[in-house]
């Protein structure tokens, strides 16, 4: 059968279980986002950019308003007693973040840390029935005060549809480490606490919950695109200006080629001229079977007929890398970021890569969390499996490890500073 390059389709006129507001949502979402990311072309992607350039200045006013009544105090920042870590960006966008907090949770928790990861489950779905909790005090809590449990470290307890892409990932590939989902995370803080025993939280994409206050705060920055499109929300892609990069306390620097990044370091000393730089790259790792679990090296890719299954951010970059890694990519399909695939649209999917004899479908980690189990049958489903490795500043990170876990550190009112002005 003949390939004559690679080919993308819609998922238009599905019947079923589709729904066509679904679809219509869905494509509205994935082209703002390549309007977003300047991926759209034409008339009408030119003018939206426009007016929401003139937005842009409004949305920058507001959040620089907000930090300013949060830092001046005349916003309530809560302070818990426990050591709080904030892994976040200045961009939307993938930078990394998720095998980073999983690095920096296996990291801890093998240093006996009681970790806790607080999310706020960004389109995760309501529970259906709330859940139950019984009190390690003796006393059922009310579940309006419970945030959505999704580990307590010992048990896996909801599904990515309730917990989330990001969170599931996490609660899977962490044992001993507790998730909580809930927009309130001061109120995810207090029940990891009291209730599950934490005295390590981890801000999962927090650099802009000003609510809770934090000990450390590490920003990731890509080092292929540092401030994204370099321009503020709705019109670019930066949730904040530049200069309040001032905050970090650590800058990762992910997605590094492994070059020295030296203009990049003295752009970024611009708006930071004190916090630690450490490079790291976002490799893939291995390959993993959905359905049988089987684990395959990555040069089980060379040479194979595929297809790239993607609801992400930036799916270039996944499909750059199945290319690099030579694969021969016949059949590509993109949904909008965390796009919850339905039945009819991977049989639509599946029937396509039939007709053009793939030999698999790859897909990210955090997508194959949203995949129908019940549609792996006809042609192999396989994720690539990725991890951080840290390239330069290991110092760094393990003096940053270090002092964490230094019981003595704990809640003193100098750790921030402390760890701020290292190296």
């Amino acid at each position: 059968m003949t390939r004559p390059g690679i080919f993308v389709f819609s998922t238009a006129g599905l019947q079923g279980n589709f729904s066509p507001v679904k679809e219509t949502i869905d494509d509205f979402e994935r082209w703002a986002s390549d309007v977003i990311f300047g991926r759209a072309r034409g008339f009408r992607a030119f003018l939206t950019r426009w007016a929401l350039r003139a937005l842009s200045g409004l949305y920058r006013a507001i959040i620089q308003t907000r930090k300013f009544l949060f830092t001046s105090d005349f916003k309530e920042r809560h302070h818990l007693g426990t050591l709080t870590i904030s892994v976040g960006n200045l961009t939307v966008g993938g930078t990394g973040k998720t095998p980073v907090v999983e690095l920096l949770s296996r990291t801890l928790r093998d240093r006996q840390r009681q970790v806790a990861i607080l999310s706020r489950g960004y389109k995760s779905k309501a529970l259906s029935e709330p859940q139950k909790w019984q009190s390690p005090h003796g006393r059922p809590a009310k579940p309006e005060k419970l945030p959505k449990i999704v580990s307590t470290g010992r048990a896996l307890l909801l599904d990515s549809k309730y917990a989330g892409d990001e969170p599931f990932m996490l609660a899977n590939n962490l044992s001993g480490v507790s998730v909580l989902v809930d927009r309130d995370r001061v109120k995810s803080a207090r029940f990891a606490i009291r209730e599950l025993g934490a005295d390590t939280l981890i801000l999962d994409d927090g650099m802009q919950y000003l609510r809770m206050a934090r000990g450390l705060d590490l920003c990731l920055v890509d080092a292929n695109t540092p401030f994204g499109t370099g321009a503020m929300l709705p019109a670019g892609t930066l949730r904040e200006p530049k200069h309040n990069l001032s905050r970090a306390h650590y800058i990762i620097l992910t997605k590094s080629d492994g070059s020295d990044h030296e203009a990049l370091k003295k752009k970024l000393r611009r708006y930071n001229p004190t916090a630690p730089i450490i490079t790291t790259t976002h490799g893939p790792k291995y390959l993993e079977n959905l359905a049988t679990f089987e684990r395959k090296p990555l040069d089980y890719l060379k040479g194979k007929h595929i297809a790239a299954l993607s609801g992400i951010a930036v799916p270039e970059n996944f499909e750059n890398s199945l290319v690099k890694l030579g694969a021969i990519l016949d059949v590509k399909k993109r949904f909008s970021d965390h796009h919850r695939f339905s039945s009819r649209e991977i049989e639509k999917f599946t029937h396509r890569c039939l007709e053009r004899d793939v030999e698999m479908i790859v897909t990210t980690e955090k997508d194959a969390v949203r995949y129908p189990r019940n549609t792996l049958a006809e042609v192999p489903v396989w994720f690539l499996r990725i991890e951080v490795e840290i390239l330069a500043g290991h110092e760094h990170w393990q003096h940053m490890i270090d002092h964490i876990c230094q019981p003595a550190a704990h809640g003193s009112p100098v750790l921030r500073q402390r760890l701020a002005f290292v190296g």
